[in-house]
């Protein structure tokens, strides 16, 4: 070999996210070090396959690898995201569930009423299937034996362990496990679904994941073996409803964890590859939108409600409206006064712009009932070509508000034609038209976005609408226009969703409810929840843990996050530090000139400003930018400091003190973060100095003590 010649730099190993969905299965390769899509494959979802999901899963990835031309051995990352447990549920295709109440006297009584969960509706007309058996003394093998005998009996495919208080004193629950483990059935204690307190809701919780458990474990094994036996090496990852990544093993004992994992997956995509920190997601397909908030760099989740009754399940804050790219117009009295809930697609009409201009000759605007006993106002073509649906993405092509080689762009002078009989029987032109035909479309998206930003206190000021999604350019440009607000559409929207499971960081959450929680106690649950996503994989120097603490109703929350591995990005993404001025004094909406540097590291720049009010304290809003100049935090009025590891403890002691707020609420220690390496350490969820300065001290550890740290301090109004 010449000194001239060298080997060709080995690609990126790849990223690769599979979702399956009701009707299709997409699979996409993302370069593990640029994020960029590589590959997308669309496949069948393999339903009545003798294996199930799983073969689409694995043909998916088989045809995806050849596409790119790689080796299993490439794979870096691996997950998939499923509707199985949804559709399990949504169907009553779920196992029989035998419950053991545990208790004795008075205490039994609250256990013996759990039979009742019996009575949960699965679909109109089915109710769940569980049957109850009870015992004593959970150390009484025997009757033990004798319960679960019964409980098999009567077709119990599966078993959960209840006891009240579990939560505190496992070992009842554990004791009655252990001694049924002979009789070969799947099995769960209530307490290892949660640990939060409320028996009926705990119960509740585990019984229902329990229903799925069957079918789960079985497709889990399926998946597992298949993608061993393709040479895979990479772990098998599992999308939660939370919208981040499970493994596998952890899948197994909580399958209820995917249950809602569908939207999850979109919001995923749009956190982490449209670097979304701050605004609304919107995932629009072809007759609906589900709606979901990113608020600091983090998804908006909250206890979701299962078979109509609230959960202990933690899932993504999702809201969907029946309005989507191919909702059809409603017309009355001269205009269009509603869009949907009908859809083309269940209409089994074609959307009326991606005709051929032939066949809408002689179209003629007539009214009809998509299905029976639908209105009868919705509005439809019969032309040559036979009869079309004007819908969203009609009007959104014929206002040019579809971009230039988006997934739903047909040619504008087709949507135009499709929108001229639309137009004359309202007394119009095209675009009045379609502008009304989006209007009443967007206004049922807007009202629901509206809310979302109330409820979840979204800055305006930094706020951006991201759409995702087939439909995604019949809804958000639109509702941009509408709302002011910033608006794009994702990249590669049609398969955000898969994106996002390739991408999606590793996540837990530990939830424990401690009155007057001690620092000790905080921190273990803190160490819990990181000694979790670590033990699933997740790259320790990785690892962020969000911890809050509710005063009001005693719960500690730990949430923890991490990457399987160190991901660097191409140093070709990065902005420079004009590009990076720009972007935070867009955000500070403040002239580049006055906004300065105040803080930065490695990964992050902190920017600030001052807002003068007239009789009142000057404000200092600051910006925290990454290195692809992204906003990763915003604070109103904010004090930065920097130190080192070394000296942090004192100062940030100092920080806590200067600026804790006392008032009619108590007194209340300030929102923290720390930037720490390529890290944010966001301590905001405590409120007291005490707990708040012992969670600094334990991010701060095992770190060099001449390591920068820079400190982000609100005081609280």
């Amino acid at each position: 070999m010449t000194e001239e010649q060298h080997d060709p730099p080995r690609p990126h190993r790849i990223r690769v996210g599979i979702d399956v969905g009701g009707t299709f299965t997409d699979a996409v390769a993302v370069d593990s070090a640029t994020l960029e899509l590589v590959a997308q494959v669309k496949v069948p979802t393999s339903h009545h396959h003798e294996d199930g999901v799983a073969h689409g899963i694995v043909e998916a990835l088989d045809r995806l690898l050849k596409d790119v031309g790689r080796a299993p051995e490439d794979v870096a990352f691996l997950a998939h995201g499923t509707t199985q447990a949804t559709n399990a549920l949504l169907e009553g295709d779920v196992a029989p569930v035998g419950l053991i109440g545990i208790g004795t006297g008075p205490g039994a009584l609250p256990t013996k009423r759990l039979a009742a969960l019996a009575n949960l509706e699965l679909t109109p007309g089915k109710r769940l299937p569980l049957h109850y058996a009870h015992v004593d003394d959970p150390d009484d093998t025997a009757a033990v034996h004798a319960a679960v005998d019964r409980l098999t009996a009567a077709g119990a495919q599966v078993l959960v362990a209840s006891e009240p208080f579990s939560v505190d004193v496992p070992d009842g629950e554990e004791a009655v496990l252990d001694a049924a483990r002979g009789h070969g059935l799947p099995m769960t204690a209530a307490h290892k679904i949660t640990s939060l307190y409320g028996l009926r809701k705990r119960t509740r919780t585990a019984v229902v994941n329990a229903a799925i458990l069957p079918k789960m474990l079985a497709t889990a094994d399926l998946v597992d073996r298949s993608i061993a036996a393709a040479g895979v090496t990479a772990p098998l990852m599992v999308m939660r409803c939370d919208g981040g990544v499970m493994s596998l093993d952890e899948m197994r004992g909580r399958p209820l964890l995917t249950v809602l994992s569908g939207p999850a997956a979109g919001v995923a995509g749009a956190l982490m590859r449209e670097r979304v920190s701050e605004g609304v997601f919107l995932e629009t397909g072809g007759t609906s939108t589900d709606i979901s908030v990113v608020r600091r760099g983090k998804v908006a989740v909250r206890h979701a409600t299962i078979l109509g009754r609230s959960s202990y399940l933690s899932a993504l804050d999702v809201r969907t409206v029946g309005v989507g790219g191919g909702s059809m117009a409603r017309i009355s009295g001269g205009k269009v006064h509603a869009v949907g809930p009908r859809s083309a697609h269940i209409a089994g009409l074609p959307y009326a712009c991606y005709a051929d201009p032939a066949d809408l000759a002689g179209a003629r605007l007539v009214t009809v009932r998509p299905l029976e006993g639908d209105p009868d106002d919705y509005a439809v073509l019969d032309a040559a070509g036979g009869r079309f649906a004007i819908t969203m993405t009609c009007a959104a092509n014929a206002l040019g508000r579809v971009p230039e080689g988006d997934f739903a762009a047909c040619d504008p002078e087709a949507a135009r034609a499709a929108l001229q009989p639309l137009a004359d029987a309202l007394g119009t032109d095209v675009a009045g038209a379609a502008t009304q035909l989006l209007d009443a479309g967007v206004k049922q998206v807007k009202d629901v976005t509206e809310a979302m930003m109330r409820d979840y206190r979204l800055d305006r000021d930094t706020a951006v609408l991201v759409g995702g999604g087939g439909g995604a350019a019949s809804v958000t440009p639109h509702l941009a226009a509408d709302t002011g607000l910033p608006g794009r559409i994702a990249r590669n929207s049609e398969v955000i969703s898969p994106i996002g499971v390739a991408l999606a960081l590793v996540r837990e959450q530990v939830e424990r409810i401690i009155p007057g929680a001690t620092q000790e106690q905080i921190l273990g649950v803190r160490n819990e929840a990181e000694a979790a996503v670590v033990a699933q994989g997740a790259a320790p120097a990785a690892v962020e843990v969000e911890v809050t603490v509710d005063p009001r109703t005693n719960t500690v929350r730990a949430v923890a996050t991490g990457a399987t591995e160190l991901r660097t990005q191409d140093r070709a993404r990065r902005t420079d530090d004009t590009e990076r001025l720009e972007a935070a004094a867009a955000s500070l909406k403040a002239d580049p000139s006055a906004v300065r540097i105040l803080a930065a590291t490695p990964t992050h720049t902190v920017y600030g400003s001052e807002h003068h009010r007239r009789f009142r304290r000057t404000r200092h809003p600051v910006r925290v930018l990454d290195a692809d100049g992204v906003v990763r935090l915003h604070a109103a009025d904010a004090t930065v400091a920097t130190t080192t590891v070394g000296q942090a403890p004192e100062l940030l002691a100092d920080l806590v003190r200067d600026a804790t707020s006392y008032g009619d609420g108590g007194v209340r220690a300030p929102a923290l973060r720390l930037l720490l390496g390529t890290r944010i350490a966001d301590l905001s969820g405590i409120l007291e100095a005490g707990p708040l300065l012992a969670l600094a001290r334990g991010e701060l550890r095992s770190r060099a003590a001449d390591e920068p740290v820079v400190a982000v301090v609100e005081a609280r109004t």
